[in-house]
């Protein structure tokens, strides 16, 4: 049995961990539990803020949480991994200015993730970083967004059609068309609800769907399921 700890960068990551990830990691005994990334602390509430990469030194902050939790559950049976979004990633994260120059968006994200694991430099940890958010996952059926905004199903059909045939992951990072920027355009109750409706929904397509649209991700699912595996 492994037990497998995800620090997600905000609560549409914890719920995804929680609701697609657990039932189907857990047929081949690996667990994992989820929390989103530490953002500070608040004194008066003795209570800390988690969720989303703010403030001064954001990774620092990440790699903090990373590394208080790795000595917190030092087990041989345990795994860690981030589920963290190349879009807006800190400019302090490892290797996010060496990776500026590398045009292949697969090469890119393999050297971040590669640089944040020698960051953490523990054997336990399995860097993840989604290309290039956590919605890119839902472009692997726009259908499924009728099932909750049936009153934007012309815009919805209108996406579907201009997206015809593109892989979701090479969806770029602009600020104006990033994944989620798309889908709040057209479906602008989306910026408030993705926390609950985007986990929802990426239920309802199911991971074979995802895995097969998306090859970072599918990747990524391939190396947790074989946790179990590794002595």
């Amino acid at each position: 049995m492994i037990r497998l700890h995800v620090i997600g960068e905000g609560q549409s990551e914890v719920r995804f961990v929680k609701k697609v990830l657990s039932s189907h990691l857990s047929n081949r005994q690996v667990y994992p539990d989820a929390r989103a990334v530490f953002t500070g602390y608040d004194k008066k509430l003795h209570k800390p803020y988690r969720g989303g990469f703010i403030g001064k030194h954001p990774y620092q902050k990440a790699k903090k949480d990373i590394t208080d939790w790795l000595k917190q559950d030092k087990s041989k049976d345990c795994r860690f991994t981030t589920m963290f979004d190349l879009y807006a990633l800190p400019e302090d994260f490892p290797g996010h200015s060496t990776s500026r120059d590398i045009a292949d968006i697969y090469q890119k994200v393999e050297h971040i993730e590669l640089e944040l694991a020698n960051d953490i430099n523990d054997p336990r940890f399995i860097p993840y970083i989604q290309l290039h958010e956590f919605e890119t996952l839902l472009y692997s059926d726009l259908t499924i967004l009728k099932m909750e905004y049936l009153q934007y199903e012309r815009q919805i059909n209108h996406m579907i059609t201009n997206m015809n045939g593109i892989n979701p992951e090479t969806i770029n990072e602009s600020p104006i068309t990033a994944p989620s920027k798309r889908l709040i355009k057209i479906i602008p109750e989306y910026e408030f609800d993705k926390a609950t409706v985007g986990p929802l929904l990426l239920e309802l397509i199911g991971l074979d769907v995802m895995r097969k649209k998306c090859r970072h991700f599918n990747d990524w699912v391939t190396t947790l399921e074989s946790l179990n595996n590794v002595t």
